[in-house]
């Protein structure tokens, strides 16, 4: 049987995609490789662990349609992007889309292309479903319990649509929210829960995609 293959989109440090490297490289998520990683910033630290392990990679960044397109809208630019971005990723012909840290709303010019061609694409957002969409969740939801508004938070590993954050999970692990504890602790202990997440929501979606 042919290993399933995983593209993965990065932004930053990239510690969720070792965990999908570590998994997949001691077979925790079996029969799988990732064949790719893309960026939209050049010195995130992601394409160096993934060169590391031998995988390939490409830089795919805005700024420069917006010098190209200047003359165009900022949504006209992004879905010219976005379509671009779709060309890269079906050329690698992967059988998952896996967004690790991935700081880019991806739109319809992206969505529609693989959703043509079966390929699913998933994300990771530390917050559970339906609270605290979008940028910065997990200070958010710090704030909201220092307001008494909530008593835990979590992480949510879900499939991606045009609306942020807001496509079906695939798995939720919820995230008790302590007194006193710092919002950098907090964040550290999310991130750690978020590299055993996003290995579990990888292995689900390659499963239901067979």
């Amino acid at each position: 049987m042919a290993s399933k293959r995983i593209l993965v989109l990065i932004s930053g440090n990239g510690s969720n995609l070792q965990a999908l490297i570590d998994a997949t490289a001691s077979h925790r998520i079996p029969n799988a490789k990732i064949i790719h990683v893309i960026s939209n910033r050049k010195d995130a630290y992601g394409l160096h662990r993934a060169e590391k392990a031998g995988i390939s990679t490409s830089y795919h960044n805005l700024l420069k349609y917006k010098k190209q397109y200047g003359d165009q809208s900022v949504d006209n630019i992004r879905a010219i992007y976005d379509r671009d971005l779709a060309e890269m990723v079906l050329k690698n012909t992967p059988d998952l889309v896996v967004c690790a840290g991935f700081m880019h709303i991806l739109t319809d010019t992206f969505l529609e292309p693989l959703q043509e061609a079966g390929i699913p694409i998933i994300n990771l957002h530390p917050a559970l479903p339906g609270q605290f969409s979008g940028v910065d969740a997990i200070s958010r939801a710090y704030q909201a319990f220092q307001r008494q508004e909530v008593t835990k938070t979590g992480i949510m590993i879900h499939y991606v649509i045009s609306e942020i954050d807001m496509g079906q999970p695939i798995l939720v692990k919820e995230v008790e929210l302590k007194l006193g504890e710092s919002l950098e602790a907090l964040e550290q202990r999310i991130h750690v829960l978020e590299w055993q997440a996003i290995v579990d929501g990888t292995k689900i979606a390659l499963a239901r995609s067979q």
